[in-house]
């Protein structure tokens, strides 16, 4: 009597393991900014150096305080990339002015008023991602600038060019506030009407803001 065939079970399929992204992949992932946008950030970097070099007094009797829109094209950065490209945008176009000028006073001083006005108006815009975020940023960045223009004239120039403290305060409600208030306000309406013009060329498609 022929033995009757064992009826086998399928064996079952080998349960193929989830793909892992290879090494290209995974590098490129963590690379943030892509060639276009550091190519971007370089050419506003070298714009703000430039508009150093355009300057004006903006209160009358006050020719040492000086306007230049230097701090419009980092803030534009700041909007376009994030608060780390803005800041570093402002704190090359210090730098190099500094550097240019043979003016460290007015590169520290101008290092504390940018980290000032970029960092705070750029968290709130990447936050807010919209025309609203834009204006709250901005108007929280010329308080927070303000605040760090008076605090450093405070330390810096009594330290480096020995003006008396008494002589600073005395020039803080009559002469550095508006000034610095006047400078927050002309780069403020700079940012937002350059940024409006350019965000949509500059920025990445899935970061593009319809109407801002």
């Amino acid at each position: 009597m022929a033995d009757k065939p064992t009826n086998h079970p399928a064996a079952a399929s080998p349960v193929r393991p989830a793909k892992t992204p290879t090494a290209q992949r995974a590098l490129a992932n963590t690379n943030r900014w892509s060639t276009r946008v550091l190519v971007t950030i370089a050419l506003l970097c070298a714009i703000s150096v430039l508009l150093t070099f355009v300057e004006f007094p903006l209160l009358p009797g006050v020719a040492w305080l000086s306007y230049d829109a230097s701090f419009m094209p980092a803030m534009v950065c700041g909007f376009a990339y994030g608060p780390a490209a803005g800041l570093a945008c402002g704190v090359i176009s210090v730098v190099a002015h500094g550097i240019l000028f043979a003016d460290f006073t007015g590169a520290l001083m101008n290092f504390l008023v940018v980290i000032g006005y970029v960092l705070p108006a750029a968290i709130v815009y990447q936050r807010i991602h919209n025309f609203k975020g834009a204006v709250i940023g901005l108007v929280l960045g010329i308080v927070v600038a303000v605040v760090m223009a008076v605090l450093g004239n405070l330390v810096v120039t009594p330290a480096w060019l020995g003006v008396p403290v008494d002589a600073v305060v005395a020039m803080i409600v009559p002469i550095l506030i508006p000034f610095n208030l006047a400078k927050g306000i002309l780069n403020s309406v700079l940012t937002l009407i350059v940024y409006k013009a350019i965000s949509n060329l500059i920025t990445p498609k899935k970061d593009q803001v319809k109407g801002f």
